[in-house]
């Protein structure tokens, strides 16, 4: 398979060619100074199997990026906590709705990453 990359202002054919390079995707683009040709080989054992490695680390990352925000907020709850401008049962309640939130979050993680999972290793 092929992908042609035709920009219409022709003067950014370089600055295409170099993102490209420097995404990490493992293609490697021709430039013929109007058109850019990507070619893109098929889909190989070891190829799927680091493709499905790159989807849980994004998975992870995005997992630890939640639980790194629900970090945060729990902090700003017991703050407010301790300087008596929220009540306790407020305070619990906040949190029991932060970690519900959570784990709700968490989990469609999961479920894209495993669906990503699937759609990757089918042939």
């Amino acid at each position: 398979q092929q992908l042609n990359v035709d920009p219409y202002d022709k003067s950014v054919i370089g600055d295409i060619e170099r993102a490209i390079l420097d995404s990490d995707v493992g293609l490697t683009p021709n430039n013929d100074g109007t058109l850019i040709r990507i070619n893109i080989p098929a889909l190989t054992e070891d190829r799927r199997k680091e493709m499905m490695k790159q989807c849980k680390a994004i998975g992870e990352e995005g997992k630890v990026a939640v639980r790194n925000i629900r970090r945060d907020c729990v902090d700003s709850i017991k703050k407010l906590e301790k300087n008596s401008e929220i009540g306790e049962d407020e305070a619990k309640d906040g949190l029991d709705a932060m970690q519900k939130l959570t784990d709700k979050s968490t989990k469609d993680i999961d479920e894209i990453v495993a669906k990503k999972e699937k759609e990757v290793s089918t042939v």
